[in-house]
């Protein structure tokens, strides 16, 4: 097959099954869900800082769009195109990550430089740092499977990566960021062989390093302690955890109604970004809660199921980061609006308001459904 005639049509030449209905209408089910909740929660907010009730929510529409646009390609291209680029994606990603530091493209938000700022839009670094990690790791461990007990070449390489991606993060600062690519390091490691030993001893390294982070910064420290007891501080530290726990304590088994909800009138802050399941119990209950769960609930199992269905190595370790990556986010998010987790700024995949986020939970998505062409006996198969 010609490349031109394979970027033209990659599938040429060969049977290809349908991508998986479940794990796309799931996503696109918590997409809508996700529109109608930032609508209802930040309607009131965007009328008085911008003069338009609908702001935040045609940009969030835009988004969603350029998203389902952004999976599309995904699905689309050849996955052998993608591994091709590895060390470009890798480096891709760096650069960001960089840029946020020193370039005239870095921006500030809330004493925290972690977004670039292209014209009039605003992109979080990390979002394409978590998928390009996830692509390097599924070509380091697919292919280092005979040495990867090795502590050189089956440990070393990966947590030097993802070690410099972390400093970068904190130094913009962003602590959640850095704490979760380890998260999906870790986990990558447990499923690509890294020896137990080894995973122990950095896990300890890392929490030893965590907690001095911790204790040396003021505002961290005050997180904490807001976290295991947000009600002794309710006014200040502990404030925006409090006012979580009563939207989702006034919300009931029903709700108070889709657009009746009271903490997102200038109570709860940031009410359509991290916190909007907060929003989501007040107004929805028990019962949209759960549905919202059961949504994540079938997404997670058809996208693991991606996983486990792919017979090329490389190909199961990339739909399993790249599962891990929407499910660390599900659960960070909802951890931490909850009160189970310390405040941090986690967006929940294709709910939360934010185009970084929705664009990265996108491609995570259109990757997936790319993998979920499960290759049956007797298929023709092409070059990828």
């Amino acid at each position: 097959m010609s490349a031109w005639s394979a970027a033209v049509n990659p599938f040429k030449g060969r049977s290809v099954p349908a991508t998986d209905p479940w794990l796309l209408t799931s996503a696109l089910a918590l997409t809508v869900v996700g529109l109608v909740m930032v609508f209802s929660s930040s309607a009131i907010m965007a009328e008085r800082a911008f003069g338009d009730a609908y702001h935040f929510i045609t940009r969030q529409s835009l988004f969603a769009l350029a998203g389902v646009g952004v999976a599309a390609v995904a699905a689309s291209v050849p996955r052998g195109l993608i591994y091709k680029l590895t060390y470009f994606w890798l480096g891709l990603a760096l650069l960001l990550l960089v840029l946020t530091l020193v370039g005239p493209w870095g921006h500030e938000v809330n004493g925290a430089q972690r977004w670039l700022r292209v014209g009039p839009l605003n992109m979080q670094a990390l979002e394409p740092a978590k998928v390009a990690l996830v692509i390097y790791l599924a070509y380091f461990f697919s292919g280092k499977q005979d040495r990867v007990k090795s502590f050189s070449i089956g440990f070393l390489p990966p947590f030097l990566v993802t070690g410099l991606f972390a400093v970068l993060l904190l130094a913009q600062p962003d602590f959640g960021g850095a704490a979760f690519l380890c998260a999906l390091l870790f986990l990558m490691c447990l499923a690509g062989g890294t020896r137990f030993t080894y995973l122990f001893g950095a896990f300890c390294m890392a929490a030893a390093g965590a907690a001095a982070l911790i204790v040396n910064s003021p505002y961290r420290f005050k997180r904490l302690t807001a976290f295991l007891d947000p009600f002794k501080d309710a006014l200040d530290s502990g404030y925006q955890l409090v006012q979580s726990l009563y939207a989702f304590g006034s919300g009931g088994a029903f709700g108070v109604g889709l657009g009746s909800g009271k903490q997102k009138l200038f109570f709860l802050p940031e009410a359509h970004n991290d916190f909007l399941m907060a929003v989501v119990g007040e107004e929805t209950g028990f019962l949209g809660v759960s549905v919202v769960f059961l949504l994540i609930g079938l997404f997670l199992y058809r996208a693991f199921a991606v996983s486990l269905r792919q017979e090329d190595l490389r190909d199961r370790f990339t739909a399993y980061g790249l599962t891990l990556v929407l499910a660390l986010g599900f659960l960070f998010n909802l951890a931490v609006v909850l009160g189970a987790a310390p405040p941090k700024g986690v967006p929940m995949p294709f709910v939360s308001y934010g185009g970084s986020q929705m664009l990265a939970s996108f491609a995570c998505l259109g990757l997936l459904l790319n993998l979920s062409r499960a290759e049956k006996p007797g298929v023709v198969r092409g070059k990828r």
